[in-house]
Order: structure tokens, then sequence, then C-alpha cells
């Protein structure tokens, strides 16, 4: 079977069960697959169609073709996924980095530059850090100008971040292992960030899509999903310099009690910004 064949066949067999599970995409993931197991970019399995699979690459595309089949994450299944055009490392112990976080990284980004009008170096904070993929994201942007520690929970999380720093060459970036605020003790930042889990534990969408493959302790939260924003809110002026600020993604329908949580631990005006799909997803605030 040569590249052309296996992909006709991968991309129709796919196709069968996209009225089962509209998360899959057929051509695509055929060809991510295909790219993974032979090691060839899209163009030169394009340019080489004819070339004949091993027996090997053949047996190896089957058993990850039905792992897709049942639903599982291309992400986890090629163990990388790309997040503000880095190629980060992910695994089945943090959560997949989406787009819409992104947006959470160019809100922070655009207080960190007004900020760096009059602060040479900036100190920034990534809580639940996962991949790291924020922290990175980051650094990638600030360069030398910032000092950034992403912590998680988990050390399985913690050292996946690690290598995705080392991969990247940040050397501008630390990790370490913390619940939360826990073991940062008298450090203060210009800027905290923050995707923590914020699903209800109720919620019917966590039997759907990739997030039935993703660990539930960094998607629910409990208070309908609102606990550790709640608590990222109330002990966050603890380890925020004057005029720093805090930035917390959340669900499209939290926002407005998000920022009633700033209001209530008197934040100066939580401002809520909306995601590429135009729902409410970021919401931040000053502390004054």
């Amino acid at each position: 079977m040569n590249y052309t064949q296996w992909l006709n066949s991968a991309t129709a067999e796919l196709a069968k069960n996209c009225q089962f599970d509209p998360y899959l995409n057929p051509k695509t993931d055929a060809n991510l697959l295909l790219q993974f197991v032979t090691k060839r970019s899209k163009a030169s399995i394009f340019a080489f169609a004819e070339t004949e699979l091993s027996n090997a690459e053949q047996q190896q595309l089957a058993e990850l073709l039905q792992r897709r089949l049942q639903g599982e994450p291309m992400a986890y299944i090629i163990g990388e996924k790309e997040f503000w055009s880095l190629p980060l490392k992910v695994a089945t112990s943090t959560l997949i980095p989406r787009p819409d976080t992104e947006r959470l990284v160019e809100v922070a980004l655009d207080f960190a530059y007004k900020r760096l009008d009059f602060c040479e170096n900036l100190q920034i904070l990534d809580l639940g850090t996962g991949t790291g993929a924020i922290a990175l994201a980051l650094a990638s942007e600030l360069g030398k100008k910032a000092q950034i520690i992403g912590v998680d929970k988990s050390l399985n999380a913690v050292q996946l971040a690690q290598q995705n720093r080392q991969n990247l060459g940040f050397s501008q970036v630390s990790f370490l292992q913390s619940d939360w605020f826990d073991s940062l003790q008298n450090d203060t930042f210009d800027i905290i960030v923050s995707n923590p889990p914020y699903i209800d534990k109720q919620d019917e969408n966590l039997t759907q899509g990739d997030v039935r493959f993703e660990p539930l302790s960094a998607l629910v939260a409990e208070q309908q999903g609102l606990s550790d924003l709640q608590k990222i809110i109330k002990n966050a002026p603890l380890y925020l310099k004057s005029e720093g600020g805090l930035f917390l993604e959340h669900g499209w329908q939290q926002a407005e009690q998000v920022q009633q949580l700033f209001s209530d631990s008197l934040w100066h005006e939580p401002k809520t910004e909306k995601d590429y799909g135009n729902n409410d997803r970021v919401t931040w605030a000053i502390l004054r």
C-alpha cells in the first residue's frame, strides 16, 4: 500500500465516523497521522505519493487510526500541539492548548507592553501552567524583558513544561510544582495569568469531544466551576505589585460571576474580553 492508497482508505474510514464525532476532520487527520509515522512533510508526501509503506509503518498507522476513530485527540496521538506558533509536547497529564487561550496571551501582552513603558523588566506568574503554553508564549514575545514562573500542582505537568522550555530555549522561564500560590512564599509579580479549571462537574460537554480524554482535575471546579477562580482572585493581591494585573480565562457564560468575584475582593474596574468566537473569555483587573 502506498501513501495515496492509505490516505484514501483512512480518510474514507474517518468520514464514516463524522456523524458520530463532529470533531473529526477526516482528510486533515489522515494526513497528520501519515506525516507522523513517515516523518515526512505534507508536501513531501504529495511529491512521493507512490511510495510504498513498510509493514511496520502500516501496522503503526492502523493502531493510530483506530485510536482516532475512538475519538482520542490528535494532540495526544502524535504527542504535540501548536500554540502561539510554538510546537509544544503534550501528554494526557495536561490539557491540550486551545486557540481561545491565545486570547488570554494577547490581553496579558497588551498590559505588559504598557507596563514596560515605566518598568525595565517584568515578573510574570502563570498559575496552573500545564504544558507551559501561556508562559512560553509570553516569553516568545517579551524575551529578556520578562522573567516568568509557571506553577502546577501536577509534577508530570511541571516536567512536561520544563521539557517544552528546553526544546524552545527560553532560559527566562522556570517551572515549579505548587498548588496555586503555596510554594511562592514572598514573591511578587507585575502580572499573574491563569487558565484554571472552570467547568461545572455536571456540564454535559464533559462527555463530548477531546475533553473526554483530558484530566478532569484540570477541567472541573466546585461551586459550578467557580471555586478555583475565586481562590485565585482572593489570594492574588498578596503576590502582585502595586498596579499589577490579574488575567483569567473562564467559561463563556461566567463573565458576570467572575467580574463579581473581582468586585467582592476590591479590585479596580474588572473588564471582560471576548475570544475569537465573540464569546466572553478573559476577565482581568488591576490591583489598586
